[in-house]
């Protein structure tokens, strides 16, 4: 349950920190750049980043493995081309 709450908050601060670089954009074209959302942006997707990183990967698909052992290639022994 904890888990799940991180990575959900991590998306949230990826989610946010990607919103503030945006504003940080729009206040650098308008000629009046507020570093504030520069800097709680860069913070806020890397602290965001992190706990996205601790998501457990999926389990492995199993779904077309015949097809994967039809078509695989068969390994080649080159045992007599020693040079």
């Amino acid at each position: 349950m904890v888990n799940e709450f991180l990575v959900r908050l991590g998306t949230l601060l990826t989610v946010l920190g990607i919103g503030l670089l945006i504003l940080f954009g729009a206040s650098y074209m308008a000629t009046t750049p507020d570093f504030r959302y520069f800097f709680a942006g860069l913070i806020s997707v890397i602290v965001g980043w992190r706990l996205l990183k601790r998501k457990t990967p999926p389990p492995p698909v199993e779904r077309f493995s015949t097809v994967r052992k039809l078509f695989a290639k068969p390994k080649k022994k080159e045992e007599g081309k020693k040079e």
